[in-house]
């Protein structure tokens, strides 16, 4: 199976090319601007491709305001209304302005995920290079027909999804034109178990769905990204932080900047380390091929005229000579001239 990569930004995201890696700000600015700034740049100089947000309306998805959420947030168990938490979260018009502009300040590309199509419109006048749909809204069709429309590339998350409905968002997109797909496998679970990140899924989606795959991480450390890469992933997605202890439901198991940047030297680490797939001696091979390799010798002194013999052929290091595998083209062959036990056979010594 051959997938063909995709383009955002300018920037090739696909096989063979650099894991594309999104700093995952989400709602981490606590609705203040500064601090969003300052976390975009700190995503930045740890070297990621980009960061994103998340451009909601708390009353697109919430109407029961007695939902309520719990998390750890300073070490403590908080528990608070959903609306709350989202309300003192949510990004304006003039706030995506502000943090897209902050992006270019900081050298970095600017993505958000918004919950309506008005969201979807507010992104595109302001030039994303893709569009996000998250998990709890892989299920609306109509939005996903809304970001395929756009021609922009779009990456769609999996969290809590069967394959059935991963196969309906990916039907309603290509349906309505869209065509640069990425789909990031995905556990809706802050922070996910290591026994729960079942990264071979990017694996089966690749397969099932012919597009290019990534992995949204919410588990702590960097053990699950780099893993990911090594099977193919070539979005990963991490929630960043300024600090650990930040108030708020994500910054507890989100990278921090020293943490995100040992993660994408990591990354970048383990794509070097894939390299190449020939099944061909690496480069640095050449002077161990020489020393460690054995050669057609002279099993014991030879006498100049004397015909060779299977009986008459050690294999012995170095391999600068005949490799044993051509020591049925040595036999029979008469020598040149008188040869010592051990002397590595070249062209030379046969009578032609």
């Amino acid at each position: 199976m051959s997938i063909a990569p995709i383009e955002i930004g300018g920037r090739a995201v696909g096989p063979g090319h650099p894991c594309y890696v999104i700093a995952e700000i989400g709602i981490n600015h606590n609705g203040e601007r500064a601090l969003a700034e300052q976390t975009i740049a700190a995503a930045a100089a740890a070297g990621a491709d980009a960061v994103k947000f998340q451009n909601y309306r708390a009353e697109d998805f919430l109407s029961d305001r007695s939902m309520t959420y719990s998390y750890l947030s300073q070490g403590e168990n908080v528990v608070e209304s959903q609306f709350d938490l989202f309300k003192r979260c949510e990004i304006t018009g003039d706030d995506l302005v502000f943090l897209r502009d902050a992006c270019d300040r900081h050298g970095i590309s600017f993505l958000s995920t918004p919950t309506s199509e008005e969201g979807v419109a507010e992104l595109l006048a302001l030039d994303v290079p893709a569009l996000k749909n998250g998990s709890d809204y892989l299920g609306h069709l109509d939005l996903i027909v809304a970001m395929a429309r756009s021609g922009r590339p779009t990456i769609l998350s999996t969290g809590m999804a069967t394959e059935e409905e991963v196969a309906e968002a990916v039907g309603a997109y290509r349906g309505a034109g869209g065509r640069n797909l990425v789909l990031l496998h995905c556990v809706s679970a802050y922070p996910t178990p290591v026994d729960q990140l079942n990264l071979r899924r990017m694996q089966s989606l690749a397969a099932a769905f012919d597009c290019v795959i990534g992995f949204s991480d919410h588990s702590r450390g960097e053990m699950a990204a780099l893993i990911a890469v090594a099977l193919g992933a070539a979005v990963v997605e991490k929630h960043v932080t300024l600090r650990h202890d930040l108030p708020g439901p994500d910054h507890a198991f989100s990278a921090d900047p020293r943490e995100l940047e040992s993660l994408i030297k990591g990354v970048r680490a383990v794509e070097e380390g894939l390299g190449s797939a020939a099944i061909a001696p690496a480069d640095g091979e050449a002077e161990a091929r020489m020393s460690y390799r054995l050669s057609c010798v002279a099993a014991g002194g030879l006498s100049a005229g004397h015909q060779l013999e299977r009986a008459d052929v050690a294999f012995r290091r170095p391999g600068t000579g005949y490799r044993p595998a051509l020591v049925s083209t040595l036999i029979g062959r008469a020598l040149k001239c008188a040869v010592e036990r051990g002397h590595v056979f070249d062209e030379s010594d046969f009578v032609r």
